[in-house]
């Protein structure tokens, strides 16, 4: 079966082609990074504004590239949640409007379990069950994954998740938008050793975060070093590729140390990273030398497929209908979730 997949939930408009058998067929991306620079961070009116604007050359672009026709899809699927509504609202209307007017079955897609899945599409691909570290923009979580739709929450973040650690701080920097990448590459350049800044909850004997203390420490150093700063103003040098550094550090440090001790709580040897910040190179080098040392395997989507996108959408609809998830009957009308647990998924809802 051929899957039409679409994600509409934040700042990026995604649309993909995914066979149940055969994986990925096509994909196509926009993000709207450019256009909320200007602001400092998205801003929703404008986002949802874009996706109109976007969604259909993209689904046009995604059929020719793998030479499909709307009466070739079996499946349409879009992201119901969680995200901005407004935006959530696009790629649903346009979905279920392909869906009724090709007569085709639609689904709502869980954003973060499209996330959760988006490994299983790299090779060599991660059986079930295994430990999910899930850090996506506001989330941070360890799941344990015991198969499609059974997910059960192990730790998560109190306040600031990672991605918001990293953005925060980059724009305490004056790095620009979007952070997170701008402050990563700007930590190659530094060494974290030279600056100590806290690593909230390593040491608790549970698995959530905490990295709202990590931001006010990272302020404290810049009012701290540098007379008359100010919020947002650049700050350049050496000491400023140190301090960034030390704040890639202390982030990776605690995401790593968590995921390890998930592995030997729940006994399983095999790791998951999905989320954009399942990108960073840092990230990716310590918790494989980690997981090595246990004896565990860390598994990663491929760096393209680690932000949002609507290819995770559609394979994530594509393993429900493999697993028999897929929803039993045609629902009247549709509805999205700006707030969503993953751990609340209502089959009813998906659909």
């Amino acid at each position: 079966m051929i899957v039409l997949g679409f994600e509409s939930s934040c700042d990026e408009t995604g649309v993909a082609l995914v066979c149940t058998s055969r994986g990925l067929l096509a994909q196509a991306l926009h993000t709207q990074a450019a256009m909320h620079e200007a602001y400092g961070g998205v801003v929703p009116e404008l986002a949802s504004r874009d996706h109109i604007r976007r969604v259909i050359p993209l689904t046009q672009q995604v059929l020719r590239e793998a030479c499909l026709t709307l009466k070739d899809i079996d499946w349409v699927a879009y992201t119901a949640g969680p995200g901005l509504a407004g935006a959530l609202l696009v790629g649903a209307s346009v979905a279920q409007s392909i869906a009724w007017s090709c007569q085709k079955p639609a689904m709502g897609i869980h954003h973060l379990e499209g996330h959760l899945l988006s490994p299983r599409m790299a090779n060599p691909k991660p059986e079930f069950p295994f430990i999910a570290l899930l850090v996506s923009g506001g989330h941070t979580q360890l799941m344990q994954v015991n198969g499609v739709g059974d997910y059960q929450l192990l730790g998560e973040t109190l306040d600031d998740a990672a991605g918001e650690a990293f953005d925060k701080t980059a724009k305490l920097l004056g790095l620009g938008y979007p952070g997170g990448p701008l402050l990563a590459r700007l930590a190659e350049q530094g060494d974290g050793s030279q600056i100590d800044l806290p690593r909230p909850m390593l040491h608790s004997k549970n698995l959530d975060f905490s990295f709202s203390g990590l931001k006010t420490a990272v302020l404290t150093r810049l009012q701290k070093n540098i007379p008359n700063w100010k919020s947002g103003q650049p700050v350049t040098g050496q000491w400023a590729a140190d301090l960034a550094a030390a704040t890639q550090t202390a982030i990776v440090d605690v995401l790593v140390s968590k995921s390890v001790q998930a592995l030997n709580q729940t006994g399983l040897k095999r790791l998951v990273i999905a989320g954009g910040v399942g990108a960073n190179a840092r990230l990716r080098a310590q918790l494989t030398s980690h997981a090595q040392k246990i004896g565990a395997q860390v598994f990663y989507p491929p760096v393209h497929l680690c932000t949002d996108n609507g290819a995770m959408i559609a394979y994530a609809a594509a393993e429900r209908i493999n697993a028999g998830l897929e929803p039993k009957a045609p629902r009247q009308g549709f509805n999205v979730y700006p707030r969503w647990p993953l751990i609340e998924i209502d089959p009813s809802m998906v659909a």
